[in-house]
């Protein structure tokens, strides 16, 4: 006999059904008369994160909100992750409720700037300052013809709908939303360029999927206590004459010492070939034909040129 309760799956069921937690995000984007508007998230998710041409995140939202409406007239939006503070909260439910941007974002307590990416593209919109981290993202129109869908539909659209990029069905809608730049306040940009520990994570709120008709749920950033790190299982060591094996089918004209190759001999096997294509692709870009221990170190390096813009 089993220990679980058989719960009926219901119509948002991250919400109605489970406890699920997730990232509170406040997405902005721009409104058809220039002006921003600003919605509540918390369906983001890494989408594209390797072995693409781009890196890509993926938004699900009702298709006639503001902020979808705005992407699919734009295709521009900014995800931006607030730290834990209850007024921020307060804030974000307040914007995440279902109506005009013209009557909710005039009390808006949050204070804007612009970007990074195309700060003078007027469809670009501006960034919350108190946010800790910024993705500023376009949507991938091209994916499924997303672009065959337009705004002003509010009271829902006709399918045939698509299946994960557009309008996917009566009042939904999905964007694989293309990374442009990632923003990182200064304090957590070091961390991240210099080594991150306990103390540099940033407070962040976590909602809990679950909310009733009175009220969202969410834990709040423990104020006492630090992240705990566990260590990661230590990787089966990969011998020589494996690596130089996998090496030598990459390609035939980029070839690695083999203090090179040992400088890969703790990547787990699933990943080894793409280590060394990585490699690869690096060694194409910078005219080199053999990968040596520095040239290695200069790769696996992967803050290199952000230590110097500094």
């Amino acid at each position: 006999m089993s220990s679980f309760e058989d719960l009926r799956i219901v119509d948002n069921f991250y919400q109605t059904s489970l406890f699920f937690p997730m990232p509170t995000v406040c997405i902005s984007t721009v409104n058809p008369d220039g002006s921003i508007n600003i919605g509540s998230y918390s369906l983001v998710a890494p989408y594209y994160v390797a072995g693409r041409e781009y890196y890509a995140m993926m938004l699900n939202c009702r298709n006639n909100s503001n902020t979808c409406q705005n992407i699919l007239r734009t295709g521009k939006c900014a995800m931006n992750f607030i730290p834990d503070d209850p007024k921020f909260f307060k804030e974000a439910v307040r914007l995440g409720f279902p109506g005009p941007s013209a009557d909710k974002m005039p009390d808006c307590k949050w204070k804007l700037e612009p970007g990074i990416a195309d700060p003078d593209d007027k469809e670009r919109p501006l960034v919350i300052t108190d946010a800790f981290q910024v993705i500023e993202c376009t949507w991938d129109s091209s994916l499924e013809d997303g672009s065959k869908w337009k705004p002003g539909c509010m009271d829902g659209y006709e399918g045939p709908y698509n299946n994960f990029n557009g309008i996917t069905s009566p009042l939904g809608a999905t964007f694989v939303l293309k990374i442009d730049k990632i923003l990182m306040k200064k304090k957590y940009y070091d961390a991240i360029v210099n080594g991150v520990t306990a103390k540099d994570f940033p407070p962040v709120p976590v909602d809990y999927g679950y909310r009733d008709s009175k009220n969202f749920w969410y834990t709040p950033f423990p104020k006492f206590k630090k992240p705990h790190a566990e260590p990661i299982p230590a990787a089966k060591e990969v011998d020589l004459a494996s690596l130089r094996y996998a090496a030598d089918r990459c390609d035939d004209k980029i070839k690695f010492t083999d203090d090179a190759l040992m400088m890969l001999n703790k990547v787990p096997r699933p990943f080894l070939k793409t280590a060394l294509m990585g490699c690869v692709n690096w060694a194409k870009e910078n005219n080199v034909e053999l990968i040596t221990e520095e040239h290695m170190k200069e790769i696996n390096d992967k803050r290199a040129s952000e230590k110097k813009k500094k």
